[in-house]
């Protein structure tokens, strides 16, 4: 099976949660390549199109898998290779995105959706599945947090939560998170910006909460990779995060005010309970192999038709 991903690098970089996943596909027997965008906006992407027909033309895929509703419209100009098209929360809850989303929804071969909550504003009769992506957990896994805190160099006294994206990123509300963390004189609030993968895992467990705050989700990697290192959560209701961290004793979802947020970091700070959250991980079947077995079938389903 050859699969050609389609997605963004506007960044710089492919998102982590989307090569995690290839690298997972790869190792599981499929062969793939990217094929990446790097302008914005509904033109930015259609100006690649002979480019994706000169990739599609060589490399030969039997379908395109592409990443958000964007790059699931620019793989769809073409119709001689199925799309399946996975929307991971900003396209379908930005309602401009939403429309173009929407297009592609009804172009696309198979319609995959991170969260239930952006499932269930698709409203599809056909042709969906719900598969949030999956976790690394070779890479994120428990480790003690003195060691963890030893190899990054952090003070093992020190209170640390850990925010769920850069200062500079609205999308994730840093304000919200700064005003909690303000009524908490003795806790630092680190920015989750400029480290590696490996690191990332490092500081999840090296901290003594994660926190999120965000305006909106879909199904957020910060929060499963967080509990695949036992790592305590506190978030506002954003995307799944409730029905991830639910059951999971020692995490909590908080009112969206500052006041909240901090009397739910406080007590997950403080408490002596120990968090089980990889065994929900696995139990919710959210491990990245778990995930990628799902794939599997959804990509040879489209390829026998």
């Amino acid at each position: 099976m050859k699969a050609l991903i389609v997605c963004s690098k506007n960044s710089g970089k492919i998102a982590p949660f989307i090569s995690d996943q290839v690298d997972a596909l790869i190792k599981a027997g499929v062969i793939c390549e990217f094929f990446t965008i790097e302008n914005k906006g509904l033109l930015g992407y259609l100006r690649h199109r002979k480019l994706l027909l000169t990739k599609i033309r060589k490399f030969q895929p039997e379908l395109i898998h592409a990443h958000y509703g964007l790059s699931g419209l620019l793989a769809n100009t073409q119709r001689k290779v199925p799309v399946v098209t996975t929307y991971h929360g900003s396209d379908i809850n930005l309602p401009k995105v939403y429309i173009l989303s929407r297009i592609n929804m009804f172009l696309s071969a198979f319609n995959i959706f991170v969260s239930k909550k952006n499932l269930q504003k698709a409203n599809l009769k056909q042709g969906f599945a719900l598969i949030p992506c999956g976790v690394d957990t070779e890479l994120f896994y428990p480790i003690s947090k003195a060691d963890a805190r030893l190899k990054l160099g952090l003070n093992p006294k020190e209170k640390l939560v850990l925010f769920a994206g850069a200062f500079t990123n609205k999308v994730k509300n840093p304000e919200l998170a700064q005003a909690a963390i303000a009524f908490l004189p003795d806790v630092n609030l680190l920015e989750l910006k400029g480290y590696s993968r490996r690191e990332v895992a490092l500081l999840m467990n090296a901290v003594d909460a994660c926190l999120m705050t965000s305006h909106t989700e879909g199904s957020p990697q910060f929060v499963k990779e967080a509990l695949a290192c036992n790592c305590p959560v506190v978030s506002v209701d954003v995307g799944d995060v409730k029905e991830v961290i639910e059951n999971v004793n020692g995490c909590y979802i908080a009112e969206r005010n500052a006041k909240a947020i901090s009397e739910a970091l406080s007590k997950a700070i403080n408490s002596d309970v120990e968090i089980e959250g990889k065994k929900v991980i696995e139990e919710k079947g959210l491990e990245q192999k778990q995930v990628v077995e799902k794939l599997s079938k959804v990509y040879f389903r489209i390829f026998k038709k």
